[in-house]
């Protein structure tokens, strides 16, 4: 069985190889990424996942892709693409309960499509200005959701953390193993 990760991020390459996977292809799919209006984060997280998977051609093959939201609320918040953008998430989260929600799809050669939604629930602790300043200055919020990566020195910042790192990172590695093991593929 062959597999495509639909996916640019090297994060999910790594993730998915946690598991014994090395993906026969790497593909990103370009779909619009634009929440709908009202889109509550759970939806819009499995919307995306889905859009992903279906927008790969890969005859033959099983396709998986994922999407990862932060939440604050009902707020989708957005990937950081400048400092402005991260400073605002990092500010909104100090001191708060926030939500991550991991949504994967795959979608096997016959077209049935199997879906899954990891929710952990992640505490920043208060920051001040001198740590945000400092986690900006660092880089690692680039093209992050939120605004931030667990998986580097935000992981000192963080209070409290409920459900799958994994998950946070970018990739639910329990609810990955369970579609794979469900569709054959021998899983580590």
């Amino acid at each position: 069985m062959r597999l495509v990760l639909a996916s640019a991020s090297p994060r999910r390459r790594e993730l998915i190889g946690r598991l014994g996977i090395v993906p026969d292809a790497v593909m990103a799919a370009d779909i619009d990424e634009t929440p709908h209006d009202r889109e509550i984060p759970r939806e819009y997280a499995r919307r995306m996942a889905r859009e992903k998977a279906l927008a790969i051609l890969a005859d033959g093959a099983h396709v998986l892709a994922g999407d990862t939201v932060v939440a604050c609320g009902r707020r989708i918040l957005p990937k950081a693409e400048d400092e402005a953008t991260a400073r605002a998430c990092l500010t909104l989260l100090s001191g708060r309960r926030h939500r991550v929600l991991s949504a994967i799809a795959l979608r096997s050669p016959d077209g049935t499509l199997r879906e899954r939604l990891s929710e952990t629930i992640v505490r920043f602790k208060p920051l001040s200005h001198q740590e945000i300043d400092a986690y900006i200055d660092g880089g690692e919020w680039d093209g992050k959701a939120g605004g931030y990566a667990i998986q580097g020195s935000a992981e000192g910042l963080i209070a409290t953390i409920s459900g799958s790192h994994s998950g946070v990172v970018g990739l639910p590695l329990f609810e990955t193993r369970a579609l794979l093991k469900a569709a054959g593929f021998a899983v580590a």
